[in-house]
């Protein structure tokens, strides 16, 4: 009875160092630096919320984040990059709406939407309804009566095929029951140089891009995306205030990864980034760039991309948009 407790009790403690041992080898989560990549070109942004939140983030984690540009087919490529990385915290991504926009246009991605999963969402940007204001239109009513007084012949910018931008006016479109033709441009700059000479006759675009030309009386603006009001536009309404029931767009952005991360790292990711989303200063930066902080743990953003993307999935059948 002695000799079987004593193996009993030598083969827990030979049990017990082999986890000690094992434990000892591996190193804690993060032991060298992290690359964060931006699927879009650096000065944008989300490149510039990348900037913002990356050195916060290092500090939290004590170990440096290196933000690579790496543009390129909608924001795909950025992600095709996590996508196909380890699952081991070492590289991140800057999610953005592509994460929510593709699939709803690609039936055949480059990679699978469930090999990201997401960390945290940190903010959100509304779009923003614009109109030349030589055109006398004030509202989105107004916009309404005339597109339906003449179907197909106005149009509309944007900057390219299945963006964010795009969808927006199909969601209106959708909803308003008007037919307004499609003008895709070689990026938002040159969409609103086209609305400020006449050439189109609406354009959305990102709020923080289009503010400076709004208030500087170049540009009109009807309503914004958000459910709420934009504390840099307080006297201009919602598209819901402007009469379309439950229209919402956000232009959005935080973090992802490659899904499966261990269970401690997640969790110490998560954790770090929503100390950083929580910061005085990084908010004010967040507003200062047109952006309203929105913090929302990865549950929370989870959520959010699966109701965004099952909304694009109808603008896309209802406008026959496919990208494949």
């Amino acid at each position: 009875m002695r000799r079987r407790h004593w193996i009993t009790a030598t083969a827990a403690w030979l049990v017990a160092m082999t986890c000690l041992a094992a434990s000892a080898s591996e190193p804690v989560w993060p032991a060298r630096p992290i690359k964060l990549v931006v699927p879009f070109p650096p000065g944008g942004l989300i490149d510039n919320m990348a900037r913002l939140v990356a050195p916060k983030l290092a500090l939290e984690l004590g170990q440096a984040i290196v933000v690579e540009n790496k543009p390129g087919a909608g924001g795909n490529l950025g992600a095709v990059e996590v996508a196909r990385s380890a699952a081991d915290g070492y590289t991140l991504l800057m999610a953005s709406p592509p994460l929510t926009i593709s699939p709803a246009l690609y039936s055949k991605l480059p990679y699978r939407p469930e090999q990201i999963g997401p960390v945290g969402l940190l903010g959100r940007v509304p779009n923003v309804l614009m109109v030349n204001p030589a055109s006398g239109i004030n509202t989105v009513a107004e916009l309404t009566a005339l597109a339906k007084s003449k179907p197909g012949q106005l149009n509309y910018a944007s900057n390219g095929q299945g963006t964010s931008l795009h969808l927006s006016a199909e969601l209106y479109k959708s909803q308003a029951g008007v037919f307004v033709t499609h003008i895709p441009y070689r990026g938002a700059a040159a969409g609103l140089t086209a609305l400020m000479a006449g050439e189109v006759n609406m354009m959305f675009d990102n709020l923080p891009s289009a503010l400076g030309l709004i208030n500087g009386g170049k540009l009109k603006a009807l309503a914004v995306t958000t459910p709420q009001r934009s504390s840099a536009l307080p006297g201009v309404p919602t598209m819901e205030e402007a009469g379309l029931k439950g229209y919402q767009v956000f232009a959005w952005f935080g973090l992802a990864a490659p899904t499966g991360l261990p269970s401690p790292v997640q969790q110490k990711l998560e954790q770090a980034l929503e100390r950083v989303a929580n910061q005085p200063d990084v908010k004010a930066a967040m507003l200062k760039a047109g952006a309203e902080p929105a913090w929302a743990n990865a549950q929370g953003l989870a959520s959010f991309m699966q109701a965004d993307t099952a909304q694009w999935k109808k603008v896309a059948a209802f406008a026959k948009i496919s990208l494949d």
